[in-house]
């Protein structure tokens, strides 16, 4: 329960630059994340909260680039089954395994997740795409958007920023259907980790009804303009912040 009037304030401007910075840029979460801690949660409850909020994003993002879905149709299929599969297992391994594991992990992973952010057109740089005349590398687009799911599954920060790495690697196609596909991966992954989590796992409903309106929006607003805004100052704040949190968190 919130105290304080700006910690709703606070969490409703948060919940709609991270819906659209997920359709942007990418990793609009580890913003959710600090401000959830900075209400008084435990990072278990902030991590399973966050994930179940940022679900609604997505579906505005998807809504707002749905025309470049068409097409790729088994592509399409085949990634989503990934992303169902391997999120599950992900919301399984965090609520299994031992709260302290979870504590000790989660900084390693925000960390991560700030370095892939901030490098993460040099990742790509260096990793290639494949030749516009070979066909798509499936099994590893498969094999890689599973263990992403996974991992979005466990700790949903910055996965829209390893979705698409992926994407770009092992599919031949346009950034733009690219994007889209990665804001319905995103959607599918976190409409699993809805359901597990709502069944199982500590939600903080209140936080939850205060973000989803507003990530909603940021998401659906983010998506119809993610070819016209300039992401990477947006990315390199979210990057900023990450740090400072996986740091914090370590120091704690």
């Amino acid at each position: 329960m919130f105290t304080e009037w700006f910690e709703p304030v606070l969490l409703v401007v948060v919940g709609f630059l991270s819906g659209a910075i997920n359709a942007v840029a990418g990793g609009g979460s580890l913003l959710v994340f600090p401000a959830l801690l900075a209400t008084g949660m435990p990072p278990l409850v902030a991590n399973v909260t966050n994930s179940v909020a940022q679900g609604p994003g997505f579906v505005g993002a998807a809504i707002g680039q749905r025309e470049d879905l068409k097409g790729a149709p088994r592509r399409l299929w085949l990634t989503s089954a990934a992303a169902v599969v391997g999120s599950a297992i992900g919301c399984v391994l965090l609520m299994v395994m031992p709260g302290e594991v979870f504590d000790a992990v989660v900084p390693a992973l925000i960390g991560l997740s700030a370095v892939l952010m901030a490098f993460q057109n040099t990742i790509r740089k260096w990793l290639g795409t494949p030749d516009e005349s070979a066909p798509d590398r499936t099994t590893f687009l498969v094999l890689g958007i599973f263990f992403a799911s996974i991992y979005g599954g466990y700790f949903g920060g910055a996965r829209s920023v390893i979705l698409i790495a992926i994407l770009v690697l092992a599919a031949t196609d346009s950034m733009r259907r690219l994007n889209a596909l990665k804001s319905w991966l995103g959607m599918i992954g976190s409409a699993v980790t809805l359901v597990v989590y709502a069944l199982i796992a500590p939600v903080d409903w209140m936080a939850v009804l205060m973000l989803v309106p507003t990530t909603v929006l940021g998401g659906y607003v983010g998506g119809k303009l993610a070819q016209k805004l300039p992401a990477t100052l947006l990315r390199y704040l979210v990057v900023v912040i990450a740090a400072g949190v996986a740091v914090y968190m370590v120091l704690d």
